[in-house]
């Protein structure tokens, strides 16, 4: 009763030529991670522009936390699919990591010809805090919303333990918060309905494009036909780069990080080992020291945090001198975007073959109820996260042997802090945050 009366009408449909400006703009935005982005998509899309209603946008998260991949690029996709078809995912989900690709192989030419970085330091080390109190925030929003009972409360406190205490691995976690939630969708259904209350989100937003109640769209239903171009189109696209790929280094690029995108289980950090391991030890792309630097360059630039592979394949590339000691550059970033294709072409076929039988879930308890199970399970895992990030800002020389040695970085913490309280309290945007932030360490850096 106490919504404003000028969201109480539905939006119009945006032209194809606005959400391309506003997914190229999430391109270039997108930092803080998987709940960053998702916070930052959650604002614009759910809360500002109402493309979306909550329950829809939790219900799209939901398919694609249970995916390989980075499920902020999937969400991306999928809404964008929603919106405009097959040609608005693709758009989506390139935009999303366009920018990122490009920013990427930019910092690590630098990284690679000369060395020095005190500049990007001094950047990186005001952004990374500013990280730290997005992801907080992130945890925040999101709990507030999906955790609307006590039941969901329990469980996102028991996936916090698992995954913090016990080091219980996320898609263990996934699966167990899925079980519980088909379980409580049939002993206690009113705890595992979607949203948890009767038209919050309406309450909140106003009526939203693609609602709650809003009819199946002809292209979201499912077809045999649809399913089957999609995936025989990614296989013949996959084929095609392959054989394009007459260098075997780029080959070995092409298929290591094919096997990676489908082992990604759990976001970045879950299959950061795997691409150590392949691209250090097997491959010797890149060396131990060097991979650690890319987590911080991936860490604090826009775009999935997976983005490190596009380091990884540039330093390979590099490294191996794939065109000649004289063509570095075109190497490297040729490297970056074989990595990067290849990590994220499963994505899309993932979501343009797979949302249209999600879409006919919507409202279904049986399969809703797992689903809402599962983002309570996620609230507990993002603030898994932000407490990770927040110790290797605040304490970047500890060991997990030695958690509060090397210093306490105080300058850092109150960044982060205040940080938090222009984004919770003063409602700031997340860009002028980090902007405001970016600048406050590299005055920090070079006056220290």
């Amino acid at each position: 009763m106490n919504a404003p009366t000028p969201s109480r009408s539905r939006p119009a449909h945006p032209s194809f030529l606005e959400a391309f400006l506003y997914w190229l703009k999430l391109g270039f935005i997108s930092f803080g991670g998987p709940a960053g982005q998702i916070s930052i998509m959650h604002q614009e899309l759910v809360e500002k522009r109402r493309w979306i209603s909550e329950h829809r946008f939790l219900h799209a998260l939901n398919y694609c936390m249970l995916l390989p991949g980075p499920e902020a690029q999937q969400l991306a996709i999928y809404i964008g699919w929603l919106l405009h078809r097959s040609w608005g995912g693709i758009v989506a989900g390139v935009l999303f990591v366009l920018p990122s690709l490009f920013i990427l192989a930019a910092l690590t030419y630098v990284y690679l010809a000369y060395g020095d970085v005190t500049f990007v330091q001094g950047v990186f080390n005001g952004i990374k805090p500013a990280v730290v109190a997005i992801v907080v925030f992130a945890a925040w929003r999101i709990g507030l919303r999906a955790l609307k009972n006590k039941v969901l409360w329990v469980l996102a406190a028991l996936s916090f333990i698992a995954i913090f205490v016990f080091r219980v691995p996320f898609p263990y976690i996934v699966v167990a918060a899925g079980i519980l939630g088909f379980i409580g969708g049939k002993v206690a259904p009113d705890q595992f309905k979607v949203g948890g209350g009767h038209g919050a989100s309406d309450k909140n937003y106003g009526p939203a494009l693609i609602d709650d109640d809003t009819p199946p769209i002809a292209h979201v239903r499912f077809r045999w036909s649809h399913l089957i171009t999609v995936v025989a189109t990614a296989l013949a696209m996959w084929a095609v780069a392959m054989i394009t790929l007459e260098h075997p280094v780029l080959r070995d690029i092409g298929v290591f990080f094919t096997k990676a995108a489908l082992v990604t289980f759990g976001g970045a950090y879950a299959v950061l080992p795997y691409v150590y391991q392949g691209g250090v030890d097997h491959y010797q792309w890149l060396t131990g020291t060097q991979m650690i630097d890319g987590l911080a360059l991936g860490e604090t630039t826009p775009g999935p945090l997976i983005m490190v592979v596009a380091f990884v394949g540039f330093v390979g590339a590099w490294t191996k001198e794939i065109f000649g000691p004289d063509a570095l550059l075109l190497a490297g970033f040729v490297g970056a975007s074989v990595a990067t294709f290849f990590t994220f072409l499963p994505s899309f076929v993932f979501i343009l073959a797979g949302a249209p039988l999600v879409e006919s879930t919507h409202g279904d308890l049986k399969f809703t109820a797992p689903l809402t199970g599962i983002t309570a399970a996620v609230v507990g895992v993002i603030l898994n996260l932000a407490i990770f990030f927040g110790w290797h800002v605040i304490f970047p020389h500890a060991t997990e042997a030695a958690p509060f040695s090397g210093g306490f970085e105080w300058f850092y913490a109150l960044i982060s802090v205040a940080a938090f309280f222009a984004l919770w309290k003063y409602k700031q945007d997340i860009l002028r945050v980090i902007g405001a932030c970016a600048a406050i360490g590299l005055v920090y850096t070079y006056l220290v």
